[in-house]
């Protein structure tokens, strides 16, 4: 089943002499459970397309369909509304607030959205995630690892149908690297999400169901990895 439709998608900054066009004409789908790793050099425009795909940026035209919403057809309290309950983002840096624990920080989107977090669905992130006796950390108690942890886990909380991830073990050592793609490789699998991965690193990639990478703002190929 379709969950990610992606239709020419372009994204221009500047005008004049100065433009620059981040994206070009971009157009690919995604299916549910998919894990899909973006590659290219710096400069292709691989973050620029995790930034539209995660409704953070908006396109200069195309449309992105995400489980059959337009999403840029919303207005920009239901796109927020939206993105909390259907997109999951994890980025290299960890984005976490110093001043709430782990527990605080994972449920930070349902608690944004006035609702009571599943006290049974948080422990089983938790779990999951490894955190269980850090719950009530801060997270300048954590190593850079368990704070990644923390952010997939934040990312998580909402059961979103996508998991976007911008070079999520840019920060890591490569026993953390290594853990945190299995992490997000096991969320992919056992909360049925759709993952896509921003990556320089060919042993991620190449884990992937696929492979979609960008030069000069098109994508130059896109293959499966796996059947």
């Amino acid at each position: 089943m379709e969950i990610l439709s992606v239709r020419n998608l372009s994204k221009i900054y500047g005008s004049g002499e100065t433009t620059v066009k981040a994206l070009d004409n971009i157009s690919f789908s995604a299916k549910r459970r998919e894990f899909i790793a973006i590659t290219g050099p710096s400069g292709s425009g691989k973050s620029t397309l995790l930034h539209i795909l995660g409704g953070v940026d908006n396109p200069s035209s195309g449309k992105v369909f995400i489980d059959n919403v337009d999403v840029f057809e919303l207005d920009e309290t239901k796109l927020a509304i939206f993105r909390r309950r259907q997109i999951g983002l994890i980025y290299q840096f960890y984005n976490l607030i110093p001043v709430l624990n782990v527990s605080e920080n994972i449920a930070l989107p349902q608690l944004l959205d006035g609702r009571q977090p599943d006290a049974k669905h948080l422990d089983d992130i938790v779990r999951t995630l490894g955190l269980t006796d850090r719950v009530n950390n801060l997270p300048n108690q954590l190593s850079g690892g368990q704070q990644q942890r923390v952010s997939i886990g934040r990312a998580l909380v909402n059961s979103p149908a996508l998991l976007l991830a911008d070079e999520p073990t840019g920060n890591l050592d490569s026993k953390n690297s290594t853990d945190i793609v299995e992490l997000l490789k096991l969320s992919n699998k056992k909360y049925n999400q759709t993952l896509l991965v921003v990556t320089h690193d060919e042993k991620i990639a190449m884990q992937a169901d696929r492979i979609i990478s960008l030069v000069d703002g098109r994508i130059a190929s896109d293959e499966s990895v796996r059947q």
